[in-house]
């Protein structure tokens, strides 16, 4: 952070909260209207201000992200799973969750667990590692929990003073350029588990479980998750971070140097910026004669060769 001014950084942070929001929902392969994604910039805006880890709030925190319909009052009372359809008739199962009569004391271990953590100042990365995918496996909700998962990530962060304050970690877009790493960090628990519980599932796709499978859930190895957990943010800090504060240093010299050439309204400059990062760093002539007929020849050349030196001339 002290490589770059403070409002550079504040300018980034309404990017960032986005980004971070498309990103979680991307990974469940969703697309958020506008009023889903607000929803869920506002509960990550939360994050650094109070610990979500206690049974209202995460039913407040589910409430708020999800469709109305699906809102819950309570932990879930159905038996969950996670699948993929393969034809008609049949499903892939990828997960099966604790039963809607262990989560209750399963939950509450978690939320102690939590607790404990923060009070004995475990290291931050394992902290949040251990409780969102703790509250992930334990899939406590009809709907949510995978953003919930994530949203938690970011809440301990916070709260052990690993995220400085004003910043964000996008971690989902880390998350998202890399499924195979994310995937293995939850199948690690995942395939062992699944080989374990005797279930049948009906033509209606609810499934009953057979077995006691509560003690399955109740320590479990979160070495994989940590591990993994710890290169996302090394990711976010090296990659994600950087890419967006040194776009918005390279914008700030280019958007300077054009106004040095022709006194434009912001809007203007915005929009030569725009069509010239989607075009290799020239104006092409159509959106010359569309949008930018009163440019002198010039003026234009001057504005170009202003962009590759602030920008490169590949797309960015």
């Amino acid at each position: 952070m002290d490589r770059y001014p403070p409002e550079l950084i504040r300018r980034a942070l309404n990017h960032l909260y986005s980004k971070e929001t498309k990103s979680s929902f991307e990974i469940e392969h969703l697309k958020p209207s506008a009023s889903k994604a607000e929803k869920f910039i506002g509960l990550l805006e939360m994050a650094e201000y109070k610990d979500f880890c206690e049974k209202p709030l995460l039913i407040e925190a589910q409430n708020h992200i999800v469709d109305p319909r699906f809102r819950d009052t309570d932990y879930r009372t159905n038996q969950n799973y996670v699948g993929q359809t393969v034809s008609f008739q049949g499903q892939r199962i990828h997960y099966i969750c604790p039963k809607p009569v262990d989560l209750p004391e399963l939950m509450e271990g978690l939320l102690t667990a939590h607790q404990l953590m923060k009070e004995g100042a475990v290291p931050a990365i394992i902290h949040a590692a251990a409780i969102s995918y703790g509250f992930v496996f334990l899939h406590p909700f009809e709907d949510g929990n995978s953003r919930i998962h994530r949203f938690l990530i970011h809440n301990i962060l916070f709260l052990s003073g690993a995220t400085p304050k004003g910043l964000m970690f996008p971690v989902s877009a880390a998350i998202l350029k890399h499924p195979v790493l994310y995937d293995r960090s939850l199948e690690t628990f995942s395939v062992p588990l699944i080989r374990l519980i005797e279930y049948d599932l009906d033509d209606d796709g609810q499934m009953t479980v057979l077995n006691e499978t509560g003690h399955l859930y109740r320590y479990i190895d979160m070495t994989a998750q940590a591990e993994a957990l710890y290169d996302f943010i090394n990711i976010t800090i090296e990659h994600e971070l950087v890419k967006e504060f040194d776009f918005l240093e390279k914008y700030d010299r280019t958007k300077q140097a054009i106004e040095e050439i022709v006194d434009m309204p912001n809007r203007e400059i915005e929009l030569f910026i725009r069509l010239c990062g989607q075009n290799h760093g020239r104006l092409s002539a159509i959106k010359r004669e569309s949008h930018f007929k009163y440019l002198k020849d010039d003026e234009l050349v001057g504005m170009e060769n202003a962009f590759r030196e602030g920008f490169g001339s590949a797309k960015d």
